[in-house]
């Protein structure tokens, strides 16, 4: 298992290298979201601050959601998925993987890039520390969950617009207690209570999601 792990894990970032403009669109994207923010807004900096974990998350969320097509859709097309389900390896094992790769390529990029970007909203060193650990930890549940809607609107027409509608939702919670941890550093208050529930979100969707991405990949190649 962990051979397989690695050797998908590797093609798909190699898959990911010859193909940057995927990549650099999702982290484009990210960056022009947070800075088109600003500038609507105003120079008030304590607006700012109070606002810069929110417009960071937001941004992440839609920027993994514009990634998400990439997961699955190349390996569909080309037949690759099939002779995946067909290989008789563990199908969560592969998922998994790619679901690890996917992060590799858009949620790091996303909490190294947020660091730069915090200083745009004048915030100070702890709480934008804060914000990125938030990101570190709770990116994977953006990866994890977009590959459920990923997987559900495989080979449909218009299937990005529904994996928006299914998966957004489940972000909610990841989006509201990742922003909080660093609005709660802002105010004084720790932000232990915050990353420990979106490292639980984390694992509960590390345990449920590949199963349930499985199952639905197993029903769209049918």
């Amino acid at each position: 298992m962990l051979r397989l792990f690695i050797a998908i894990v590797r093609r798909d970032l190699k898959l990911a290298l010859r193909l940057k403009s995927d990549v650099l669109n999702t982290i484009f994207f990210f960056i022009v979201v947070v800075t088109l923010v600003p500038l609507g807004i105003g120079p008030d900096q304590q607006l700012l601050r109070m606002i810069a974990p929110g417009v960071v998350w937001v941004a992440a969320l839609l920027a993994a959601l514009l990634s998400l097509p990439r997961l699955f859709n190349n390996d569909y097309a080309d037949g690759t998925l099939e002779q995946m389900l067909l290989s008789g390896e563990p199908l969560t094992i592969i998922v998994i993987a790619k679901v690890f790769a996917h992060w590799l390529t858009t949620g790091i990029p996303l909490t190294v890039i947020s660091g730069l970007l915090a200083l745009m909203f004048d915030l100070e060193t702890d709480v934008a520390l804060v914000l990125m650990s938030a990101l570190f930890i709770g990116t994977p549940v953006l990866s994890l969950v977009g590959s459920v809607g990923a997987a559900l609107t495989l080979g449909l027409r218009g299937g990005s617009v529904l994996t928006s509608l299914l998966v957004l939702p489940l972000y909610v919670p990841v989006l509201i207690f990742g922003a909080g941890a660093a609005e709660a550093v802002s105010v004084g208050i720790s932000a232990t209570a915050y990353f420990l529930i979106v490292g639980a979100l984390t694992l509960f969707s590390l345990v449920v999601m590949p199963i349930a991405t499985a199952a639905a990949l197993r029903i769209a190649s049918d």
